[in-house]
């Protein structure tokens, strides 16, 4: 059987802003009263410096549109940044649109039918024999599973497959409230928009092996994390007793992983772990008993992009790969609804 290989990722992102500029100039009047003191620290405290939206605050105030009109500016936003993302992996992997043999997009941002992966096939060019696969509402984590299917299919078929993420969670700010919201202060601080592509090939030379990808689910703590369709986009619900769940999960699900292919935490060089925040760093950070330059990557990625959802991962991988120094093995993490754990082992071929 075929052995699944990453041999190229791309990256799009729509322009950025600074965190501060988004504070000040859309945020801080977003929310009012001892709210909006409560907002200041948890914007200061998000360890974001720098976001990208395709939509963004400053420019155009989307918090009262309907869930029709932010899903038609989905679309007009969504398909460029994807076929930017797309184009740029397929170089890196020396392949053709037309080479692909199965196409997974992942979002949960944004819904149409013909959706991306139609449109996109059509405009790129694939073949009318590639196959299609749209995971939708797995939220952060879907990059993962994303990946297992197209790395089943390269394994079981022999032929290259291709994966986009592509998050515009810019789409749903949700409209101003007197009241105290948290959770929604929390999402309005962290969020970004990106794409992220990886092609995945047969037995390549180059590139990263993907070895395994598992997940543990915890259902008694499925209304944790919710992502509910509502007349005014899409809500977000994330209760602070998120990182105390990862905390009782992570260990395992790592060790057992690791020690299935022989190896073990201590000799994992690279940790590409979805930074949900600060807190699910440093949670993980503590459970791994990583050193403090272990989540650097994760760190700088939640530091310069904000959490993009799915793509996220990604973009770590990506950080990685382009190090000056590219790890020899690397086990990347990520969390949403379930509350689900997803992982995969990824080793240089």
């Amino acid at each position: 059987m075929a052995v699944p290989v990453i041999a190229g990722l791309g990256t799009a992102q729509p322009p950025a802003a600074a965190q501060d500029e988004l504070w000040e100039g859309f945020f801080s009047r977003h929310f009012s009263g001892t709210t909006r003191a409560l907002a200041e620290r948890i914007f200061a405290n998000s360890g974001v410096s720098r976001r990208q939206a395709a939509v963004n605050p400053l420019l155009e105030d989307v918090s009262d549109w309907s869930t029709e009109r932010r899903m038609r500016r989905y679309q007009v936003e969504a398909l460029p940044l994807g076929k930017e993302a797309v184009g740029r992996a397929l170089t890196a992997a020396g392949l053709d649109a037309g080479d692909v043999g199965l196409f997974v997009v992942c979002s949960c941002t944004g819904y149409a039918t013909p959706g991306l992966d139609i449109l996109l096939a059509r405009d790129l060019g694939m073949a009318p024999d590639t196959q299609r696969m749209f995971v939708g509402h797995m939220g952060c984590y879907a990059a993962l599973p994303g990946l297992g299917a197209a790395s089943d299919f390269v394994t079981a078929r022999g032929r290259p497959a291709l994966l986009l993420c592509a998050e515009l969670t810019s789409l749903h700010i949700q409209p101003a409230t007197a009241r105290l919201d948290t959770q929604q202060i929390v999402s309005h601080a962290l969020f970004s928009d990106a794409a992220v592509a990886a092609v995945i090939v047969p037995g390549a030379a180059g590139g990263y092996r993907v070895r395994e990808v598992t997940s543990v689910t915890d259902t008694s703590t499925a209304d944790h994390m919710t992502w509910d369709v509502t007349d005014t986009g899409f809500r977000m619900g994330l209760s602070p007793k998120v990182p105390q769940v990862l905390s009782t999960h992570v260990r395992g699900l790592v060790d057992d992983l690791l020690a299935r292919h022989g190896t073990s935490v201590t000799e994992v060089d690279g940790w590409a772990v979805h930074p949900g925040g600060p807190r699910i760093l440093n949670v993980v950070e503590r459970e791994l008993a990583l050193p403090p330059e272990g989540l650097a990557a994760s760190r700088a990625v939640l530091d310069e992009h904000g959490n993009c959802s799915s793509p996220t991962v990604l973009l770590i991988l990506d950080r990685l790969l382009r190090g000056e120094a590219p790890p020899r093995r690397v086990v990347m993490l990520a969390f949403g609804p379930g509350l689900t754990l997803y992982a995969a082992l990824l080793e240089r071929a």
